[in-house]
């Protein structure tokens, strides 16, 4: 058994349902910690986070990771129990094997690897770990960027282990997201009985036309770099149980995935103007979960596309679709923010698994980007 693949196993055996980290992170640890690097467990809230950095100059490479996963959904669906790693026909199956704990036991054995075998290296190497990626995303990677930022510490360059590939390992990788915005939006009408309407205002009704012009708006084409904005209705509630009944209000929760054509406020402009255009009477809060954001160029994406290039031997496809990570909080101080990771197909679904021999090719991929940035 490969070293990635053993230490794989041990983090998927631990139920680390977002924020408890169960452990994972003194695993990895006590792993960095034999190779000389400086431990800070920082806890935010319910969260632990793990700062562990191996240097004091720069330029500061990041691995950075989640250890929490989310929940397993109904567990008679799965074909092996979900904490428990299970090998079958060249797969390991475990909730998070995927969604990263296979990509955080890649890049702790690529660093074991590329610290035993160059003592001496340019810059400085750090992991940067949060169990809050896939819940709140508050006490997390969020708290720890601020804390380096107060002590002095910037990150040049940032590999995010999320998997991004799609159909075989390496063959996309993410090197930006786009932005996300949330609207919890209440129509407000005027309760009745189902018989007599016109002695009630139906939200619902009065709701639908601007419903549907929403979802048939076309907000933007996309440009060079990112898919175009989506606007997705996540949730509607209104009634009162009763089949007779006109309900008062109707709650809707709806989100955007926006590039970088809209900022937020114009976004939010823009649902605000079509709400009064329809003479609608609501209340309406926002949450924003984060900028879109974007490494173009530099050398952390030159050294990604070119490792891939010589180890898998094809050329990697740019993409910055799909949801939100962690990088949002990272790319804003100035980092080259990267996503390479094992496949994606499985990620959040019952029986997620990844092929065992891509944890190690991802080791392999990871050890090599270390030599280009640190080496060279």
């Amino acid at each position: 058994m490969s070293m990635t693949l053993d230490l794989a196993i041990d983090l998927i055996s631990r139920p680390s349902i977002t924020p408890d980290d169960q452990g994972c992170q003194e695993v990895i640890a006590r792993r960095l910690q034999t190779l000389g690097f400086e431990i800070q467990h920082l806890r935010f809230g319910q969260v632990d986070n793990l700062w562990a950095r191996c240097g004091h100059t720069a330029p500061l490479l990041v691995l950075a990771g989640h250890t929490d996963v989310v929940p397993v959904g109904p567990v008679e669906a799965w074909q092996f129990p979900p904490f428990t790693p299970t090998l079958h026909q060249g797969n390991l199956y475990g909730r998070g094997i995927a969604d990263m704990k296979g990509g955080l036991a890649a890049m702790v054995t690529a660093c074991e690897r590329f610290l035993q075998a160059n003592t001496q290296h340019k810059g400085s190497l750090a992991f940067l770990i949060t169990s809050d990626e896939e819940g709140l995303a508050v006490d997390g990677t969020a708290k720890v960027v601020d804390y380096l930022q107060q002590q002095g510490q910037s990150i040049e360059w940032c590999l995010l282990g999320e998997p991004a590939s799609v159909d075989k390992l390496g063959d996309q990788i993410k090197n930006g997201r786009r932005g996300s915005l949330t609207g919890i939006l209440t129509i407000l009408g005027r309760q009745g009985h189902a018989a007599y309407p016109h002695l009630a205002d139906n939200p619902i009704h009065r709701f639908a036309p601007l419903l549907q012009e929403l979802c048939q708006h076309t907000w933007d084409q996309g440009n060079a770099f990112f898919p175009p904005t989506t606007f997705q209705v996540v949730n509607v509630q209104a009634g009162t149980g009763a089949d007779n009944v006109i309900p008062g209000q109707l709650e809707v929760i709806f989100n955007f995935r926006y590039n970088t054509e809209f900022t937020v406020a114009d976004l939010q402009q823009a649902v605000i103007q079509r709400l009064k255009a329809h003479h609608l009477q609501y209340e309406l809060s926002w949450r924003h979960s984060g900028h879109p954001f974007l490494t173009a160029q530099g050398q952390l994406l030159e050294a990604v596309r070119l490792v891939i290039k010589e180890v898998c031997g094809y050329e990697t496809a740019l993409s910055t679709g799909g949801g939100t990570s962690d990088g949002r909080f990272i790319a804003p101080t100035g980092a080259q923010v990267i996503e390479l990771g094992l496949l994606n197909r499985t990620i959040h679904q019952v029986n997620e698994c990844v092929n065992i021999e891509d944890l190690d090719k991802l080791s392999v991929l990871y050890e090599r980007i270390l030599e280009r940035l640190l080496l060279e």
